[in-house]
């Protein structure tokens, strides 16, 4: 749970000394067992986790999504994260791979088409145990420990609650009309455009946003991609923060208790309020990290997730993301 200038900060500084990529430890219930997947690959002769580099663009969620689907056919939603790999590629760069946890679920795995090829010889569905004994580099295997104690915890299935802040808009010194009429820059613009691909890497189905202009904007894209209707409400709006007479408690209240993943989109001084009532309706301990979270740039969100099969058991990982637009 990275803070977004110290995420930003990291991201600059490795941006000439490593290579970044995305991956996911992909998971089904076959007879009630779970059973992972591994990937044999054909150039390299070696049995290791589906991953990818990052395309020019891309945030690491949805880089992660698209590479498992090259790799296996198979469409995901990404779950909690769980770990982070480095090595040194033969070139003395660094290689950074970012992993999640990602469920297959049986209509995903009936529409694959994969077939074997030049990069992929075979996909393998194993248990746990003999993951580890198969996997290739020590590396996997820490991503691998990670996962394996999720499931131990029983908190291996959950959905996301994602807090974004709105685009880039027009400084109040620049308009003259009513605060929430205030549209997006054109930068903010192709923020909510680049959004996209990374809030649908966590499977969002429910789009909620505050009435105000800018924040309409920022996720009418992902709305059209999705082919989704969003709730707009004054609840989540600055105005009625500043005003004392928001209702963050019942929004938020209502999402967890649904239990689907969902994307809520608000501002940047009602965002430690939205952050506190998640930790509070799941029985989180609140620390640093729920501001930490909290504090995101215009366009970036914290996404939150939580287990599918008991909400009230608490927040189970928070992360944060940043456009790169």
């Amino acid at each position: 749970m990275t803070p977004p200038s110290t995420a930003e900060a990291t991201r600059s500084k490795w941006t000439d000394k490593a290579v970044y990529a995305a991956g996911a430890v992909v998971w089904r219930l076959i007879d009630g067992k779970l059973r992972i997947l591994l990937i044999h690959r054909t150039k390299y002769k070696d049995i290791t986790l589906p991953k990818g580099k990052v395309d020019p663009g891309e945030m690491l969620a949805e880089t992660a999504v698209r590479e498992v689907h090259e790799e296996t056919g198979i469409r995901v939603s990404l779950g909690v994260p769980v770990g982070v790999s480095r090595y040194h590629l033969p070139s003395s760069k660094q290689k950074v791979v970012h992993y999640w946890a990602a469920e297959a679920t049986a209509d995903a795995i009936r529409a694959s088409t994969f077939v074997p090829n030049r990069e992929i010889a075979a996909l393998e569905w194993v248990s746990v145990k003999k993951a580890r004994a198969r996997l290739s580099y020590p590396v996997d295997l820490e991503i691998l420990d990670f996962f394996a104690k999720l499931v131990d915890d029983g908190v291996l299935r959950t959905f996301p609650i994602i807090a974004l802040r709105h685009a880039k808009a027009l400084s109040r010194s620049d308009w003259e009309g009513s605060d929430a009429a205030r549209p997006l820059t054109d930068r903010g613009r192709q923020q909510a455009k680049s959004i996209v691909g990374p809030l649908r890497a966590f499977g969002v189905r429910k789009i909620v946003t505050s009435d105000a202009v800018r924040c309409v904007q920022t996720v009418t894209p992902l709305a059209k991609a999705l082919d989704r209707k969003t709730v707009q409400t004054s609840k989540i709006s600055q105005d009625a923060w500043e005003d004392g007479e928001d209702d963050l408690r019942s929004v938020i209240g209502r999402r967890v208790r649904s239990g689907k993943p969902a994307v809520l989109c608000s501002h940047g001084p009602v965002l430690p309020g939205i952050l506190s009532e998640i930790a509070l309706a799941t029985g989180t301990i609140r620390g640093s990290y729920v501001s930490s979270a909290a504090d995101l740039e215009p366009a970036a969100f914290s996404v939150v997730h939580l287990s599918a099969s008991n909400p009230g058991s608490g927040i189970i990982a928070i992360e944060t993301h940043i456009p790169k637009v």
